[in-house]
Parts: C-alpha cells; sequence; structure tokens
C-alpha cells in the first residue's frame, strides 16, 4: 500500500500568520498545490506538482508571516545550501533542498517529497515496537546523517522521531499471532534526517536550552553547556523508541526527567551535580526528590533499569543494549562519538 496520511484539500485559515492557499493554487509560477501534509509551529507543508522539473512531486514548507519566522527560515535555507554544496549527491541521508522563494511575504523551501515521519508511522501502528533489523537500518543511516554534520562543525539539537523520515513509507499487512492483531511491515526501512532550523554551527551562539524535552541530554538539563554529543543522547532516545514503541523518558518537568534517568541509567555523576548551577534540582549532592509524590511513585513503579527493557538475550539484542548503554551516558566527555558509534559490533 502507498502509504500517505489522509489530508485536507485546503488551506482556509489565516490566523496566525499562515499562507491561505487551496489545491490548484500556484507558487512562484511553478509549484501546483495538490494537498496539505502537515503543519506546525513554523507554519505549513503542501505537497505540489513542480511545472519546472518533469512534473515531478516535491515538498514545499510554506514558512509563516513575520520577521522572526523568517529570520529562522533564511538561517535553516543557508545551512541546507552548505549541506547541498558539501553533499551534492545526497548521500548522507539529509533531507535535500531543491530550490526556495518567497511568496505574498512567505519564505518557502521546496524539499524532496519524502513518506512518513517515524513518529507518525509509529503512531498510526498501533504503537508497535520496530523490527531491529529495520531499527539496525536505520540507526546506521541516522548515526551516518549525523556524524556527517558533526564533521562539518553543526550540531542538529532538536533530533527526535518526528525529525526522521522514511524515504518511503509503504508497507505491508501482516498479521502478528503474538500480539494477535495486523501490524504494517515497512518495504524499505531507509530514512532522511530533516529539519535544520535549529541547527547550531560549533562557532555559534549556544543557547542554554535546546532540544525537545523527551529527548534533551542530561548536559542541557544540568546547564553545563553542551556540543555535539547532545545529539548522541538524543539518538539513543530516538532508538529505544523505535525498540519499545513508546518515548524512554515521558516527562513533564526538569526534576521528573532527572529522578527518571536515575531510575533507568543509574545515578548522575557527581561531578556533574557538583558543577551544575541548577541547585534547586539537588539537597546535599542528591536529587531533591519528594519520597511521598505521586511522581516520584510513578517514576519508581513504572521505570525499569535499562537491560530490563530487553526482550531478548540474543546478541543482536545485547550488542543494540550496549550501543545504547554507550550512547546514553551521563558524562558528555565520556559519550560514544558518531564515529565510533558506526564501528560498534551491532552494525
Amino acid at each position: 500500500k502507498s502509504h500517505r496520511r489522509k489530508r485536507s484539500r485546503s488551506i482556509e485559515r489565516d490566523d496566525e500568520g499562515y499562507l491561505i492557499c487551496q489545491s490548484g493554487d500556484i507558487l512562484s509560477a511553478r509549484y501546483e498545490v495538490v494537498a496539505v501534509l502537515g503543519e506546525g509551529a513554523f507554519g505549513r507543508v503542501v505537497e505540489c506538482i513542480d511545472h519546472g522539473e518533469d512534473y515531478r512531486h516535491v515538498a514545499v514548507k510554506i514558512v509563516r508571516k513575520g520577521d522572526e519566522h523568517a529570520e529562522a527560515a533564511h538561517a535553516e535555507i543557508k545551512i541546507l545550501e552548505h549541506l547541498n554544496t558539501l553533499d551534492p549527491g545526497s548521500t548522507h541521508h539529509c533531507v535535500q533542498m531543491l530550490d526556495w522563494f518567497e511568496h505574498h511575504g512567505h519564505v518557502c523551501i521546496v524539499f524532496e517529497l519524502l513518506g512518513l515521519n517515524t513518529c507518525d508511522f509509529i503512531e498510526e501502528n498501533g504503537f508497535l515496537p520496530l523490527r531491529l533489523d529495520h531499527i539496525r537500518h536505520m540507526a546506521y543511516q541516522i548515526c551516518q546523517s549525523v556524524n556527517f554534520l558533526h564533521l562539518n562543525k553543526l550540531t542538529h539539537t532538536d533530533l527526535k522521531p518526528d525529525n526522521i523520515v522514511f524515504v518511503s513509507s509503504d508497507y505491508g499487512e501482516e498479521y502478528n499471532p503474538e500480539l494477535k492483531c495486523g501490524e504494517r511491515r515497512l518495504k524499505n526501512p531507509d530514512i532522511k534526517v530533516v529539519d535544520f532550523g535549529n541547527a547550531i554551527y560549533d562557532d555559534e551562539y549556544h543557547c542554554t536550552v535546546v532540544s525537545t524535552r523527551y529527548y534533551r541530554a542530561p548536559e542541557i538539563i544540568l546547564a553545563l553547556g553542551w556540543s555535539q554529543p547532545c545529539d548522541v543522547w538524543s539518538i539513543g532516545c530516538i532508538l529505544i523508541e523505535y525498540y519499545l514503541g513508546s518515548a524512554l523518558f515521558p516527562i513533564r518537568t526538569s526534576k521528573e526527567h532527572l529522578a527518571m534517568m536515575e531510575q533507568i541509567l543509574g545515578p548522575l555523576p557527581k561531578n556533574m551535580i557538583k558543577k551544575s548551577k541548577k541547585h534547586r534540582y539537588f539537597r546535599h549532592g542528591w536529587l531533591n526528590w519528594d519520597k511521598g509524590s505521586s511522581g516520584r511513585r510513578y517514576i519508581t513503579g513504572h521505570c525499569k533499569p535499562l537491560k530490563e527493557l530487553m526482550t531478548c538475550h540474543d546478541s543482536d539484542h545485547e550488542n543494540f543494549f550496549d550501543l545504547l548503554e554507550n550512547m546514553l551516558e551521563y558524562d558528555p566527555a565520556k559519550r560514544i562519538t558518531l564515529q565510533e558509534a558506526l564501528n560498534h559490533p551491532f552494525f
């Protein structure tokens, strides 16, 4: 089956700077709007037919109107142009920008058309875990892609399942006798990394807080400064989510996040606690966590040590969890690099 999300056929509202357009509209005298693919704080993404290039289908990100949004879009375009120059054949699994233009004051970025993002695929598959052989294939490509960024002095800063997208999310339906239900089996697990709107060069200003909360590294939470290793932590969180079908750290606050980390990965290193400016999280060198609170009861009752999440103990699973432990190392200086990860026995 061709896996396309259900899409509305038109965009009607423009309440917060979104462009009003509908099926059949032409952007930049070239791109014919077919359907809406998605929407976010940045704006909307529409599928278009490119009348200038063999009528191929493309994805156009139409950024919301406003100086702040336009500035962020131009920063992303600069990075995408740099990546295109470094990798013209798009061999490093980063989404390829094909064109950009302005339309009625909206910055529009044209990308190759891809399938569903991995977050939506898992959700539409009933939050079932992905197969380990598919996780291996995807993990290798994610590590290749983000290592390419790191080698070129970039940190993505916002890696999450939403920003890992299948090149094609076509699938076959299979019956799973263990779960007694049907499940979608991917035909091709190739991925691309997307959304470079928050990517930062090494020599640029690094704001204190980056990353979506579930995938945020401990050094960011503890305000210890961050660089490329924070991406490696995020990848570890993504890979275990593919394995479980649900997030490893589904938390609401930073203190809950640290408590859950300690329950799953063991105590935070004393040197990181000592250096942290976030004194309110700690008392006498330990996490300051009310023993009787419902949050603590939930975490101690529901969170198992990482190794106990392993569903099978063959060498593939053992190697996978060894890689995860190396990615989810608290100390960014000791955390595995992606160059090292690519040579890990899991692959």
